[in-house]
């Protein structure tokens, strides 16, 4: 992943991004015996190896009417132009369509909408620790690749890769609110709150400035943050009744009346639910709310109102797991056993950020600052 941030070159951007690739085909298969976690490693390893498919002919076309595989002299050709590239009727459309195609795999592996279709299998076959680590690092390393390729080497072509970016971004915000609705699974259901969150950043990315680009990145932070927090605590083990210990949790019904046996836990599971609900004045709010005004400073009110409506829709499947903390009785009475010393120190801090951090936002917006120019410029 390091190697696929760093790339300057479609041959090491596709090398680097077929090794993760096939890393995370092992991964998501790696429980041998459990039919659930086989389904998720083939499934993820067809879509996968299809959208690496679409990714190498967008490359392959973009190489075949230019000549050149490095981010920066593409650049310079879309920029400036030479004469012969200028002139030829057919170069610039072929072009544009590879950049189609290589956004269409990114939008793939990223899991927005339309191409969203694998991760929630994916995500819930896979063993739990593998799925916190699919929501949290590769998104990173993804969209800090793409901003580079769009933001350096496509610039020229934003008025279509922002239209494509912009419907994806719309219809991600509306199904991964609405599909989350339906959810009993909790793994399921932070699938679709994941596809709702790349619907917001890839907001970010559409407004095409500066600012759109650092609201990404505070966003994209502050994603990771809640994110580590939800997987501390489902990753805590469960006794349910004679001592029988449940490894992880597995329906959100298996939270009831986590307030009485471990009130500590259920309140900072609340704060995390409250801050990806969008709640002031913890750190999920601050990072929508300059996400939404990066949004109507580049004139899309459009995405900023749908991306309020759904933030609000999205409360109801957060509020819902606090309600059956809180105020449900479970079928089978069970309470949290000690939390691993791991755990307890990652849910201090991760809380800790996301409770303070709308007071003291300074150096997180000086460094994504520093990252949006470098990007830039």
């Amino acid at each position: 992943m390091l190697f696929l941030v760093s790339s300057a070159d479609f041959i090491s951007l596709y090398l680097a991004l077929e090794a993760q690739s096939l890393c995370f085909y092992v991964l998501a298969a790696l429980k041998r015996n459990s039919e659930f976690s086989t389904e998720a490693g083939l499934k993820y390893f067809l879509l996968g190896a299809f959208s690496s498919g679409l990714l190498l002919f967008g490359c392959s076309l973009i190489y075949g009417f230019t000549g050149v595989t490095n981010f920066s002299e593409l650049a310079r050709i879309f920029t400036g132009g030479t004469q012969e590239f200028l002139v030829s009727t057919t170069a610039l459309p072929a072009c544009e369509l590879g950049m189609v195609f290589l956004l269409v795999g990114f939008l793939f592996k990223i899991t927005a909408v339309p191409f969203h279709m694998w991760s929630p299998d994916v995500y819930e076959g896979a063993p739990t620790p593998v799925t916190a680590f699919f929501l949290i690092v590769p998104k990173a390393a993804l969209f800090g690749v793409f901003l580079r390729i769009f933001g350096e080497s496509f610039y020229d072509f934003i008025l279509p890769w922002q239209k494509i970016l912009l419907v994806s971004s719309l219809a991600s915000m509306i199904l991964g609110s609405i599909a989350a609705l339906s959810q009993t699974r909790i793994k399921r259901l932070l699938a679709y709150s994941s596809i709702g969150h790349v619907g917001y950043l890839l907001a970010g990315f559409a407004c095409g400035t500066i600012e759109g680009i650092q609201a990404l990145l505070i966003y994209l932070v502050v994603y990771i943050f809640m994110n580590i927090t939800m997987f501390a605590i489902i990753l805590s083990a469960l006794r349910r009744e004679h001592l029988q210990v449940v490894p992880r949790l597995k329906y959100i019904t298996d939270l009831a009346f986590l307030a009485k046996t471990n009130p500590v836990l259920a309140l900072t599971f609340t704060v995390t639910l409250f801050s990806m609900a969008g709640i002031p004045p913890l750190a999920g709010f601050y990072s929508k709310a300059y996400l939404f005004f990066a949004a109507l400073s580049s004139n899309l009110y459009l995405v900023a109102v749908i991306g309020v409506l759904c933030s609000v829709l999205s409360c109801f499947y957060y509020i819902r797991l606090v309600k059956i903390m809180y105020f449900e009785a479970p079928k089978n009475w069970c309470s949290f056993s000690r939390i691993p010393v791991e755990n307890a120190i990652t849910l201090a801090i991760t809380l800790f950020f996301i409770l303070f951090f709308m007071f003291y936002p300074t150096p997180l917006h000086l460094i994504t600052h520093k990252i949006a120019l470098t990007l830039c410029l």
